[in-house]
């Protein structure tokens, strides 16, 4: 209760910030509205307008009633995705489509027609595993998977399209009746003190889509909400409209700093999702049905009598702006919905190794003495970190690009300090640009016309951290690469090879702004609205980053960029993390479903900064939060000017060293860290995951979002309450093993267990049959750490048999793609012999790195010997250890370079 009165008081470090009520409910977004409350449309497909080509097939679709003529296309992409767009047939100008994030036009199948009817059409293609079957009287369009229907799109009658029109003669200034345009928003849709006027009138589209058969959907993020997505008949919508909310409410479908207009479906025996490729505002309505249930609205009206339905459920996206273009993805396993995923937006970004150590940052540190002390203090108290962030008060007056001269009189010195220890530099980088005629990158952008204008033609001028703003047109490819050029450095005086970006405010965050973002009606390259694209500004904001810095190693270095708008294909170029959170318990509850549902939808190098932006954390929350932080993909402690600093030996003895060891495991665990990156790079499968992922047929997974797996081989729950001496973890899989990490106790799967727990502990199983490598220590940073030896754990399963790989490459640059500089390394254990060899002959990297020790779990008893087999030369193992009460084998001093081949013997 304390903490929820606290949460009701949050007092905004943002100027003029009015708290919640500056935010749309859905009831207040006309669009939504007029969709909500019209009726159920009655397009009818002209079957005999049919034409089949290369790249799909398209007929044309009427609704006598308004007379809208609209143009259907559906096509089969060869990975098992089908493509579905709608779009004016003869639109009076071109509607906005989203470019750049697709990776490229998708490779379609050629599609046949397989039977026609007087009232329906069926196309097939391939091997006639997937079909599409049109429906003329009403229109519907079925995807049928091995002749089930599993995708149904407009079966409630909710494809909706409202055609570009020009603006009425009278002017919009003289509508007749004010009232009823307020009320409808049609041309003008006033939010408290503000009007957006619209030049093309109302735009909006919409289509239902119903998924048979299942019940549990996930995905589109950036909401601070449950992982399973929930029925929204009595509630708002899910909202997809990049905003700056500072200490966002907690269960909340209101839309956050990034947009991914992705979901996937699961139900046991298959999993399906669906892009909703639009990029101006959107909202999601769901409706489940489970099993032996019906609605009014889903039969005959008023329905005869009570049906028995199968579990369904209805998606019903709506847009402000664009064109409907949406993909189905048919997996039919998690895996493969993934992969699919990936081959329309892209794979995630091979990150450099360092950016995957630990990250220190606030809001901000005072100067060049205090950024030198806190890296000293990591040395001082034994703590390996990576990376220093400095926050907007390291320029000079809110000027990107710049450095502050009392402040920071030498940054090249500081980075080059850093560099001496290996470490990096990170520096924020807005898109907003002081206006300031007397600087020149500000002359160089106005003279360039790389601003966004408002409506009028002008420039826009916004406020933000530097006061009176202009706004880069991110949109614009001329302006992307003048930003781009920016990082070269010669033109960014006092940067050096190891600073890198961080992108902030760019949803863009605009004080005292409709909603703290830009105008509706600001005007953008080629003429589009902001309405059109405003989910994709700050996309285009760190695709410019990711060039500028690839420009400045000439193509050869790996960059590192984190931004806090995102969208889809923002993971094939940066990281994010969840936004400005405060420091209670309940954040860091949420935060464990927010980074899910971001892997979930592709953006899998995502984290939670630890301990809470805003407040002060008691020392407990801040251990907890650094432990949680520690077992996530991105990972890094930051905090605001108006809070007390997170350096991690600011808390007392005890609180430093808890997560001095929770730090320290995560550098050792990076080797395993880093090899699934590398399998999100090449096969879209996330670093984190829900349980269901791993075990898609356990229907007790299905929910579980406190506990998740790390890859395929490590379960974590991380401690999310105050106080607490056990958590209750769920190990699922009746026929699996699972060893706590500490103590290497094994525990029967299929069922949930007690585990004790002190401030110093975290629950982390190993699965019974992988193999994790670790690092033999933390080292001060990564690349101290890849001069250590690996140590392999290797967890057997009931058939004393396991698997797991471990990558290697130089950690930072392209090599590993452009000259196949990599090694990748499969261990196996079968029959008492665990074999090292190469998963890849393509690559060829000398690491010249070794195996020193490794750890069976789950030896039922003591070996008679233990050898190593090296190119047919046999040595026995001196340095064996068993301990029969936790059946933990041990061989030591082996010194096996990992990238030859050896086989390990059990006898």
């Amino acid at each position: 209760m304390a903490e929820e009165a606290r949460a009701n008081t949050v007092n905004s470090v943002v100027p003029g910030d009015e708290g919640e009520a500056k935010f749309k409910k859905c009831d207040q977004i006309a669009f939504y509205r007029r969709q909500k409350q019209g009726l159920a449309t009655q397009y009818r497909p002209l079957l005999d307008t049919l034409v089949i080509t290369d790249k799909g097939a398209q007929l044309e679709l009427h609704d006598p009633g308004t007379r809208v003529k609209l143009l259907l296309q559906v096509c089969a992409i060869n990975d098992g995705t089908v493509r579905v767009t709608v779009d004016e047939l003869e639109p009076i100008r071109e509607r906005y489509r989203v470019p750049d994030v697709l990776i490229g036009p998708p490779v379609c199948e050629r599609l046949k027609v397989v039977r026609r009817g007087e009232n329906s059409l069926t196309l097939g293609w391939g091997s006639g595993q997937y079909r599409f079957r049109v429906g003329a009287s009403p229109f519907l369009l079925e995807v049928l998977c091995e002749d089930e229907v599993t995708v149904t799109l407009n079966p409630n009658g909710r494809l909706f399209f409202e055609p570009l029109q020009d603006p009425p003669e009278t002017g919009l200034s003289a509508e007749a009746d004010e009232e009823d345009e307020e009320n409808t928003g049609l041309w003008k849709e006033t939010f408290k003190q503000f009007v957006d006027i619209k030049a093309n009138g109302p735009t909006s589209v919409g289509l239902d889509l119903r998924l048979h058969g299942f019940s549990h959907v996930y995905g589109v993020p950036e909401h601070a909400d449950a992982l399973r997505l929930k029925d929204t008949r009595d509630g708002d919508a899910y909202r997809l409209y990049n905003l700056d909310v500072f200490g966002y409410d907690i269960h909340s479908r209101l839309g956050l700093y990034g947009s991914v207009p992705f979901l996937l479906a699961h139900k046991p025996k298959r999993s399906v999702g669906v892009f909703w490729l639009n990029a101006s505002e959107t909202l999601l309505d769901i409706r489940s049905t489970e099993e032996g249930t019906a609605t009014a609205e889903e039969g005959s009206n008023p329905p005869p009598e009570k049906r028995r339905v199968p579990p369904h459920t209805d998606l019903h996206w709506m847009s402000e702006s664009g064109v409907i273009d949406t993909f189905v993805l048919l997996g039919p396993s998690p895996s493969q919905v993934f992969t699919q995923y990936a081959e329309l937006t892209g794979h995630q970004a091979l990150p450099p190794l360092f950016s995957l150590g630990y990250h220190q940052s606030r809001w901000s540190y005072e100067d060049e003495v205090d950024a030198r002390a806190v890296d000293a203090g990591f040395d001082r108290h034994a703590i390996p970190y990576d990376v220093l962030w400095l926050d907007i008060d390291h320029t000079r007056g809110n000027r990107y690009f710049t450095w502050h001269p009392e402040r920071f009189p030498d940054p090249v010195g500081l980075q080059r300090h850093l560099e001496e220890r290996n470490r990096k530099l990170v520096v924020i980088s807005d898109p907003h640009f002081k206006v300031d005629p007397l600087w020149s990158l500000y002359s160089e952008a106005k003279q360039g016309r790389h601003f966004v204008r408002d409506r009028t033609g002008g420039l826009y001028f916004g406020s933000c951290w530097p006061g009176d703003s202009c706004y880069v047109d991110f949109s614009s490819p001329k302006a992307r690469a003048w930003y781009s050029s920016l990082f070269a450095l010669e033109k960014y005086k006092g940067s050096t090879e190891s600073l890198f970006v961080w992108n902030d405010m760019n949803e863009p965050s605009v004080f005292g702004g409709p909603e703290q973002t830009m105008p509706k009606d600001a005007v953008h390259c080629g003429g589009w609205e902001h309405r059109d694209l405003h989910n994709l500004y700050g996309f285009h904001q760190h695709l410019a980053t990711v060039e500028g810095l690839l420009a400045r190693s000439g193509g050869t270095e790996r960059p590192f960029v984190l931004s806090r708008s995102f969208f889809a294909g923002s993971q094939r170029l940066v990281a994010v993390w969840t936004g400005d959170n405060l420091a209670t318990w309940a954040y860091l509850k949420i935060s464990i479903p927010m980074v899910l549902s971001l892997s979930i939808a592709g953006v899998a190098f995502c984290g939670a900064d630890v301990g809470g932006f805003y407040w002060d954390p008691e020392p407990e929350l801040l251990v907890r939060w650094n432990q949680a932080g520690a077992l996530q993909p991105f990972f890094r402690g930051h905090s605001a000017m108006h809070a007390k600093r997170r350096e991690p030996w600011l808390f007392g003895a005890a609180v430093t060293a808890a997560i001095r060891s929770a730090i320290r495991e995560r550098y050792r665990l990076l080797p395993y860290w880093y090899t699934l990156f590398y399998h999100a790079h090449t096969a879209a499968q996330p670093p984190v995951r829900p349980l269901w992922v791993e075990f898609p047929q356990e229907e007790d997974t299905f929910a579980v979002e406190n506990t998740y797996m790390i890859g395929s081989a490590l379960l974590t729950c991380p401690v999310t309450d105050p106080g607490v001496t056990e958590v209750k973890v769920l190990l699922p899989g009746t026929d699996e093993s699972w060893y706590d990490v500490s103590t290497g106790q094994v525990f029967s799967g299929g069922r949930s267990v007690s585990f004790p727990v002190t401030l110093d502990t975290v629950p982390l199983f190993q699965r019974g049959g992988t193999v994790v490598p670790r690092r033999t220590g933390p080292g001060s940073c990564t690349a101290d750490l890849q001069k250590l030896p690996f140590t392999l754990t290797v967890a057997l399963n009931s058939k004393g048999c396991a698997e797991g790989e471990l990558y290697l490459d130089d950690g930072h640059s392209f090599n590993f793609r452009d000259r196949k500089q990599f090694s990748l390394r499969r261990f196996s254990l079968k029959q008492g012999r665990l074999l090292n060899c190469c998963a890849d002959d393509a690559g060829r990297y000398g690491a010249g790195c070794s195996v020193q020790s490794v750890s069976f779990l789950g030896v039922k008893r003591k070996p008679s010997a233990v050898s190593v087999e090296i190119s047919g030369a046999v040595k026995d193992c001196a340095e064996v250890q068993y301990q029969p009460e936790s059946h933990k084998l041990t061989v030591e001093g082996l010194d096996l370079d990992v990238e030859k081949d050896w086989e390990l013997r059990i006898l």
